[in-house]
């Protein structure tokens, strides 16, 4: 008994006939491969499924198991409301996941439901399936904003739960590839799309799921897919075990990116703990960076780290020339006098396994010296930032720092006097007013660039606002 299968699928409603009503015809690849994955499921008969679905209800820092009875749903809002299926969901596993989740430190359970409804990343599974088999009870568990570590150890937890509950379960990874395939696609074109697509289908195929950690939150930014974490939650199940893998089919003819493919367990296999050696490179990695911190970095990593464990700032002191901050756990860093004597503003950032943790600065300088400035702006990015919870002392020896400090802001006429590498912008209109900073992963033109700081200033680009740009040093 435990998780017999796993499979890869996407969730175009148009595979569904009675919305695409003749446009399924031109995926015919991944009806068939669909269809293929249907009668295994049917031929394994499982007591449970267990669906991991990007459309489910998602947070930024808590995975939501769907909770009650029973699944509902339909495919009115794709214009087919005849399309809808009821199903028994799994209670009892639902409770074992959960427990297993506390016990793991995992923000998970069933908490914050906001729509019962099945979405479409699990209803076009269920189509497919149904149609062969439907004597089983479903488990629905939604994706987070949390780091891919976290979903693959939900994963992991979800092995645990079938295992004890003792039952045969199938789990459907759902989640379409890069929406970014094809110029006249609904979505544009990207050149990381096509690059995703063939990546992920090397992965999975080959079921090298230990490089799934290796895309960076960029790469799948600009590739714009939508089942990277459900593939990973997935590869959790599979921890410590030799798979069978399968590629059965991807196609991209509607500019999004389409792959199915399965995964049988052959065994145990010790050598992938996929986590744990992506854990042992990240803490290599991250040696690597602490040995190159500068003082700025260092003031901002023993400021975070002093107000998560004593809930005090360092205190800055001089004796004789030098000048010293203090951590109340007693550690000293000496600190150069520019640090002292200049005022600017300053951004401090916090990653954690490549995910952005926190970040709060200043446009101008708030305090009488930069190393007081930082030392605000930290304990501000890790315990005040809205998007966030606290930072943790857990956490404290997987984040990274970053210190801009900025040049005072100066005013300009237009967006051509912007450079996204060199100058971060300052969109204001009135009192509301929105900051980028400069050489962003993520942000490859001004256009962009102006949108996303509007956008944080609740400005309206049509509105058209004042501009300012600014040079930042960045220290990392």
């Amino acid at each position: 008994m435990g998780i017999r299968a796993a499979f890869m699928v996407p969730h175009p409603p148009l595979a569904v006939h009675e919305v695409g009503r003749g446009e399924e015809n031109k995926i015919k690849k991944t009806l068939s491969a669909y269809n293929e994955v249907a009668d295994q499921i049917a031929k394994i008969k499982p007591d449970t499924i267990i669906i991991s679905s990007p459309h489910s209800v998602m947070y930024a820092d808590y995975f939501h198991v769907s909770p009650g009875l029973e699944g509902k749903g339909d495919l009115g809002r794709f214009g087919a409301p005849q399309v809808s299926f009821r199903q028994d969901y799994d209670t009892d596993l639902v409770r074992l996941i959960c427990m297993y989740a506390e016990a793991a430190g995992i923000s998970a359970g069933v908490l914050g439901e906001k729509d019962k409804s099945l979405d479409h990343g699990v209803m076009v599974p269920l189509y497919f399936v149904n149609k062969k088999y439907t004597k089983y009870k479903l488990v629905r568990i939604g994706l987070s904003g949390l780091p891919l570590s976290d979903h693959y150890r939900l994963g992991m937890c979800i092995k645990k739960a079938v295992e004890e509950e003792d039952i045969n379960a199938v789990y459907i990874a759902s989640g379409d590839l890069s929406h970014k395939l094809k110029p006249d696609g609904p979505y544009g074109f990207n050149p990381d799309g096509p690059e995703y697509d063939e990546k992920i289908m090397q992965v999975m195929g080959t079921g090298d799921f230990g490089k799934l950690f290796s895309f960076s939150p960029s790469f799948c930014d600009n590739a714009a897919e939508c089942g990277h974490r459900s593939f990973v939650m997935m590869a959790g199940v599979f921890d410590c075990t030799a798979v069978k893998s399968s590629a059965l089919s991807h196609e991209g003819t509607f500019g999004v990116g389409y792959g199915i493919c399965s995964f049988y367990p052959v065994g145990d296999d010790a050598s992938r703990n996929f986590l744990d050696c992506h854990e042992k490179e990240k803490r290599m990695e991250l040696d690597k960076v602490r040995k190159k911190e500068d003082a700025y970095v260092k003031l901002a990593r023993m400021t975070v780290e002093a107000y998560a464990v004593y809930g005090k700032k360092p205190s800055l002191e001089k004796k004789g020339k030098e000048i010293r901050a203090v951590s109340p756990g007693g550690d000293v860093l000496s600190l150069p006098p520019e640090m002292m004597e200049r005022r600017a503003g300053v951004f401090v950032s916090l990653h954690k396994e490549d995910d952005l943790r926190g970040c709060i600065g200043t446009t101008a300088p708030c305090t009488d010296s930069i190393a007081e400035e930082i030392m605000n702006n930290a304990v501000s990015a890790s315990a005040n930032d809205p998007r966030f919870d606290p930072v943790e002392s857990i956490e404290l020896d997987k984040i990274v720092y970053n210190v801009d400090v900025l040049s005072e802001p100066e005013l300009i006429d237009s967006p051509s006097c912007l450079d996204v590498k060199k100058y971060g912008v300052i969109c204001f209109k009135g009192n509301r007013r929105g900051l980028l900073l400069p050489d962003l992963d993520s942000v490859t033109s001004v256009e962009q660039q102006i949108e996303i700081a509007c956008r944080k200033g609740g400005i309206n680009p049509a509105e058209n606002p004042g501009l300012m740009r600014f040079e930042v040093v960045r220290h990392r």
